[in-house]
């Protein structure tokens, strides 16, 4: 019988060097640069250390001198586990509320009204055929459009990136609004760019070829998404900002929680220079194949040309609607130097986020108010945290509220270090959504 056939001559660019006899391959796994094979196969270079068992997870080993380093950082180790208020004793939630009410003090914690709306919706609106929730989810659509109207946001000329895009219906309203007459007598080019990281059915954005616009989707969580590389191999599709520079216009509807502050970061902060050892990242999903490098096959990164350094265009604002702080992390959030200054720190971060839920889940009734409204068969409710102790339900909705705005001035104190003038407003009734604040910025004026 014939020895089987080698599936692959020689490994591929970039590509660990290790021939795996039982798959008849090279092994796939991403080397570092300088590198011939990938940290599984390290030891078959000279002067590498020998590789063990990760103590941890037996699933992966790691290098024998990088041990002590490595139990630090692996995804297997045992995490800190966010004290829950339940845990907690009156006198401490009581310090909590303490801490919080000094932390608002001399904030505007009343957002105004501006529930606006769009007449490219109204047409849909009108339509007998959608359902409550579909027409719940176009009247918040409809005032975000109105919103990016009123703070000049809304026109051609720009590339809008959707941030949690999901089925995309956002970027499809902004385009179904930019489509209008009007809007079509300027010769002026439109990018829509959504991002999302989940496999999503039902994209609207598939439907639109129109001449002048350009729809791209990109399948990748927002902390991965680096505008700036628009080199970058793993980055190639953003290559679209870089090519016209149009202006760029955030936008996301119901962000949740940490999403909102990776946004941000993605949008006004330029990441700093990675270290030459690292891999390069993993290829992104887009919704088109990519065109071919005529270098690739080469295995050495392409060149860089007069205007490698040179990003996307400058950033002309935001309009994005909040919602659940409860998710929100210390790790990426945009406003710590804001807490810090108020004598604020992770601890009470993490605190305010969990109490923060109370704004829209505080309405429900404490065990002590449910225990007055019980008839005398029932047996009474069991109080399960020190918080309905002493806390009525409209309490702890104001406390919900004041937390979240506490939050958000964490991220208008952000807005304004980088140069944008950034406010809260309530874009939708209490009745279409009980997440109904809305982030918008411009850059500031100059004084």
């Amino acid at each position: 019988m014939a020895a089987p056939r080698m599936s692959t001559a020689a490994p591929l660019p970039g590509r660990c060097g290790f021939f795996v006899e039982k798959k008849n391959r090279f092994c796939k796994m991403i080397v570092a640069k300088g590198k011939v094979y990938c940290g599984e196969h390290a030891t078959m270079e000279g002067g590498v250390s020998r590789r063990i068992v990760c103590p941890l997870d037996p699933k992966h080993t790691v290098s024998e001198d990088k041990l002590d380093k490595h139990l630090k950082k692996c995804n297997s180790r045992e995490k800190p586990k966010p004290v829950s208020l339940s845990e907690l004793s009156r006198s401490q939630l009581e310090s909590l509320l303490d801490k919080l009410k000094a932390g608002v003090k001399g904030l505007q914690c009343d957002v105004e009204d501006s529930v606006l709306s769009h007449p490219i919706v109204q047409e849909e609106l009108n339509n007998p055929k959608n359902g409550d929730s579909a027409h719940k989810h176009l009247k918040q659509q409809s005032s975000i459009l109105g919103n990016l109207e009123a703070q000049g946001l809304l026109g051609r000329g720009r590339c809008f990136i959707e941030f949690g895009a999901g089925r995309g219906k956002l970027s499809h309203w902004i385009h179904e609004a930019l489509k209008t007459p009007d809007h079509q007598k300027t010769p002026d080019e439109l990018q829509m760019l959504l991002v999302e990281r989940c496999s999503t059915r039902f994209k609207v954005d598939g439907k639109h070829q129109d001449s002048g616009v350009e729809f791209e989707r990109l399948q990748v969580d927002i902390q991965h998404l680096d505008l700036s590389k628009t080199r970058s191999p793993g980055l190639c599709r953003v290559q679209m900002l870089k090519l016209k520079k149009l202006p760029l216009v955030g936008v996301g509807k119901h962000l949740c929680g940490a999403a909102t502050d990776l946004a941000l970061r993605c949008l006004l902060v330029t990441p700093g220079p990675k270290d030459e050892t690292e891999p390069p990242p993993k290829r992104l999903k887009t919704s088109e194949p990519q065109p071919a490098d005529p270098q690739s096959d080469s295995g050495d990164p392409p060149e860089p040309g007069p205007d490698a350094d040179s990003g996307p265009g400058p950033v002309q604002g935001l309009a994005v609607a909040l919602c659940c702080h409860h998710r929100c992390e210390w790790r990426h959030y945009v406003g710590q130097q804001f807490f810090l200054q108020r004598g604020l720190g992770p601890e009470e971060f993490s605190a305010f986020c969990r109490m923060s839920s109370w704004a829209t889940c505080g309405l429900r009734p404490t065990s002590q108010e449910l225990r007055q409204r019980e008839d005398d068969e029932h047996e009474p409710a069991e109080e399960t945290d020190a918080v309905n102790s002493f806390l009525s339900s409209s309490e702890r909705e104001h406390i919900g509220r004041l937390c979240k705005r506490l939050i958000d001035a964490g991220r208008l104190h952000f807005l304004q270090t980088r140069g944008f003038e950034g406010k809260l407003c309530r874009y939708a009734d209490a009745q279409v959504t009980l997440e109904n604040v809305l982030l918008t910025a411009v850059p500031s004026s100059p004084s």
